[in-house]
């Protein structure tokens, strides 16, 4: 094992010299700037993005993950037999609990708020 440590930090180390010696140095005023197919880039690249979006991209892996492991489970049903039924449908009763829980949360409101959900302040 200690070979094979010793063999791969000196090829790392090798590729890395071999490219600073190899490489290109030029310092240009165009290799600073960005590159979007050909379009000359306006304004900045830093924009507030809403934590909703966040939030979407969390929900979309949990149930992504969720479906990958009830796939997993479609292709050794016969074997699991009833306790990986049972299995799985506390798996799924976990996920809508969780998703109902959200909901009800206003985690998944994305549109204006109405008249009614606005609380008045008098």
């Amino acid at each position: 094992m200690l070979v094979y440590l010793v063999a791969v930090v000196l090829l790392a180390a090798a590729l890395i010299a071999t490219s600073y010696v190899l490489g290109e140095r030029h310092r240009e005023r165009s290799t600073d700037e960005a590159y979007e197919s050909g379009i000359p880039p306006t304004g900045s690249a830093r924009l507030r993005i809403s934590a909703k979006f966040y939030l979407m991209a969390m929900f979309f892996v949990i149930f992504d993950l969720g479906a990958a492991f009830v796939f997993a489970w479609a292709i050794e049903v016969r074997r699991l037999g009833w306790t990986g039924y049972v299995g799985l449908l506390i798996f799924i009763a976990t996920l809508v609990s969780g998703l109902l829980y959200l909901s009800q949360q206003g985690a998944l409101d994305w549109g204006v708020p109405s008249s009614r959900d606005r609380s008045d302040p008098k």
